[in-house]
């Protein structure tokens, strides 16, 4: 296996849409141990010194960000469900950020459209963008493809990726994502940022 992160000052962590009221209940995060594995995989993150990133779906009261053409967001739109407009409070209490991470609120399923992800990133000298979260083919299906035309080094941490229908995670994962990143465990992250930090 190559060597996932050449330079922990050039690389962040990004856990994108790990919602409290689905990480929490999705049979496939829960019974693959996706909140455990992303928790010691943030503590790691953190502890060597990687830039940690979040980005979670919120919209303005009365969703002036949805065009009635958007076929993901406008029956969100059309339902009378409240906007969540505050990102921090999506974002499952086991992973919740710390003051000095960056959290971005997205209004399209890809956190690097329209937000100041990658400002935030180029402004850090990122080149190795590490990707997890709900739902492999939603955030971490666009935001990889979009971070990929970008020229970040991918990484997908499998085991902390979760979606509704595990066929699609595990054909995205198996299939699609090693054209462009490499797809792995949280253990192999992990050790290696601890690995890194020993040395």
């Amino acid at each position: 296996m190559p060597e996932l992160i050449p330079d922990a000052s050039k690389s962040a962590l990004f856990i994108g849409d790990f919602y409290a009221d689905m990480m929490g209940t999705l049979p496939h995060a829960t019974d693959r141990n996706v909140i455990s594995n992303t928790v010691e995989l943030q503590r790691a993150a953190r502890d060597a010194g990687l830039l940690v990133c979040y980005s979670a779906t919120a919209f303005r009261p009365g969703y002036p960000e949805i065009n009635s053409r958007n076929k993901t967001f406008s029956l969100r739109k059309q339902s009378g469900q409240q906007a969540a407009s505050d990102p921090i409070q999506l974002i499952h209490d086991a992973v919740k950020p710390i003051d000095g991470e960056v959290v971005v609120g997205k209004h399209r399923v890809n956190a690097l459209y329209g937000t100041g992800l990658d400002l935030v990133l180029r402004a850090n000298d990122i080149e190795t963008l590490i990707i997890l979260g709900y739902a492999t083919s939603g955030v971490v299906l666009s935001t990889l493809r979009y971070a990929a035309d970008l020229d970040y080094r991918l990484v997908v941490v499998e085991d902390c990726c979760a979606d509704q229908q595990p066929e699609v995670h595990d054909f995205l994962t198996q299939r699609i994502f090693p054209r462009q990143a490499e797809v792995v465990s949280s253990g192999d992250v992990v050790a290696e940022l601890d690995g890194a930090k020993r040395s």
